[in-house]
């Protein structure tokens, strides 16, 4: 389905090298530098999320951002969150001139990588047993702009490195 009006979104997050992102409704590392770059990007901003992603959040709703929730379920709830039942609901409550962060989880993901602008990615230098994994991303849809890499250290035993990647546009021009 073709969404006519575009949006500032950015997907965030971390992944491990078998593109796992959770397991049992829980994130597979505690990475403390990462939850700080996380929290630094998406202050101020809207944040999209599943309804299991939202019941995985230390604190519901995380202060200094606005909690859009997607959900199958029209009865579903949830205090300080706005609720949205398709995409285009989504899109409806989403930011024009400000990035709205894609924040998980797997199938939430799924349907808006094909929508997103720009893809904030930490990469988790391991491999993990999950029951959710971020989908492939198409390399030839994508530009990487910026990657640091974080070695091991005494008192974060996991190699990481940030990416952000911008989606590459299309040479073909739109009327």
């Amino acid at each position: 389905m073709a969404y006519p009006i575009e949006k500032p979104l950015s997907i965030i997050v971390a992944i491990a090298n078998n593109n796992a992102i959770g397991k049992d409704n829980q994130l597979l590392w505690h990475i403390p530098e990462d939850l700080k770059r996380f929290k630094a990007l998406t202050l101020g901003h809207k944040m999209i999320m599943g309804k299991k992603t939202w019941f995985s959040l230390p604190r519901r709703p995380l202060p200094g951002r606005e909690s859009i929730v997607l959900t199958d379920a029209a009865e579903d709830h949830f205090e300080g969150a706005k609720m949205a039942g398709s995409i285009a609901e989504v899109l409806k409550l989403c930011d024009a001139e400000s990035e709205n962060f894609i924040i998980g989880g797997g199938s939430v993901y799924a349907q808006f990588l094909p929508l997103a602008n720009k893809l904030y990615l930490t990469r988790v230098h391991a491999d993990f047993d999950a029951d959710t994994f971020f989908p492939e991303i198409p390399a030839e849809e994508w530009l990487l702009t910026s990657q640091v890499h974080i070695p091991a250290q005494e008192d974060q035993p996991l190699s990481y490195t940030y990416q952000v990647f911008i989606r590459r546009r299309s040479k073909a021009v739109n009327p």
